[in-house]
C-alpha cells in the first residue's frame, strides 16, 4: 500500500508540472487545497442490519482544475486523505459474526449478541476525477457558481477501526479490522457551490456535495444466527453515503 501512495503521489505531482508547462491561452490550469468536513453512514443491503449513527470526518487534500474552455468548463482531479469514513450499524440477528478474518484482542469479540452496535472508521488516499461547469453573474463580478457533475472518486483504503458496544460485556475499542474490508473503493458523487476572488491569484471555494460507494466496503465471509436457530453466510453488500461541506482555496 505505501508503495502504492508513493506512486501516486509522484504521478499527480509530474502530472501538475505538465499541465503547467503546457499551458496556452486559451487553457488555464488551476491547483488549490481543501480541508473540508465531512458527514458519512454506512448502509447494508441486509435489512436486519441497520444504519444507527453516521460519523463525522474531514477530507484533506489538494484540487487541479484543467479548462478546456475559458473560465467555464473544466476536467478535474486531485490527490487528498478522507478521514473516518464509515459509520456505525446494529446487529438485528441472534448472534452475528462481522470480523472473522481480523486478528481481534480477544477471541470472546468474534460472535457478538443481537442489538450490539458496531462502528467502522477508515481512512483513503482518494483521486477524484470529474468535469466542472462554472459561471458568474457578470464578468465584472468575483463570485461565480459551478457545478461538478459526474465525480468519480477511487479510494485505496489505508486503515480502517471497529469499535463494539451495547454487546452485554464484550465492548472494545480500536480494533483492526483491515482484513475484513475491502481495500479498494470506487464511488460516484455530484455537487455544487460558490467562488468568490479574493485576488489575482486566489479564489476560495465553497459547496456542499454527495458521494456514493459503487463497491462493497465490507468482505463477505461473516455468518448470522436466524431466529430459528440455524446460522448463514453474509451475502449482503455495504456502502458508504457522504455529504461533504468543500472549503478550500485555488491559487
Amino acid at each position: 500500500m505505501k508503495k502504492i501512495v508513493f506512486f501516486l503521489a509522484c504521478a499527480a505531482f509530474f502530472s501538475t508540472q505538465t499541465f503547467a508547462q503546457s499551458e496556452r491561452e486559451d487553457f488555464k490550469t488551476r491547483f488549490g487545497f481543501q480541508f473540508s468536513p465531512s458527514w458519512s453512514v454506512l448502509g447494508s443491503s441486509d435489512k436486519l442490519i441497520e444504519s444507527v449513527r453516521p460519523n463525522w470526518g474531514a477530507k484533506f487534500g489538494v484540487m487541479a482544475e484543467y479548462y478546456f474552455q475559458p473560465s467555464k468548463y473544466a476536467l478535474i482531479s486531485g490527490l487528498g486523505f478522507g478521514f473516518n469514513q464509515g459509520g456505525t450499524i446494529q446487529n438485528g440477528y441472534d448472534s452475528g459474526v462481522f470480523w472473522p478474518k481480523s486478528d481481534l484482542s480477544a477471541p470472546k469479540f468474534d460472535t457478538i449478541p443481537k442489538n450490539a452496535k458496531l462502528r467502522y472508521s477508515a481512512t483513503y488516499v482518494e483521486i477524484p476525477f470529474g468535469l466542472k461547469m462554472r459561471g458568474g453573474s457578470n464578468e465584472d463580478s468575483r463570485i461565480s457558481f459551478f457545478a461538478e457533475a459526474p465525480v468519480f472518486t477511487l479510494g485505496f483504503l489505508t486503515k480502517v477501526k471497529g469499535d463494539i458496544t451495547g454487546s452485554n460485556g464484550r465492548d472494545t475499542n480500536d480494533e483492526n479490522i483491515r482484513e475484513d474490508v475491502n481495500g479498494l473503493s470506487l464511488a460516484w458523487g455530484l455537487g455544487g457551490g460558490v467562488e468568490y476572488e479574493l485576488a489575482t491569484n486566489g479564489t476560495l471555494v465553497a459547496g456542499l456535495f454527495y458521494q456514493k460507494q459503487f463497491t462493497d466496503f465490507t468482505q463477505n465471509g461473516g455468518s448470522f444466527k436466524t431466529a430459528d436457530g440455524t446460522w448463514k453466510t453474509d451475502k449482503s453488500k455495504s456502502t458508504i453515503g457522504q455529504v461533504t461541506l468543500k472549503v478550500g482555496v485555488f491559487f
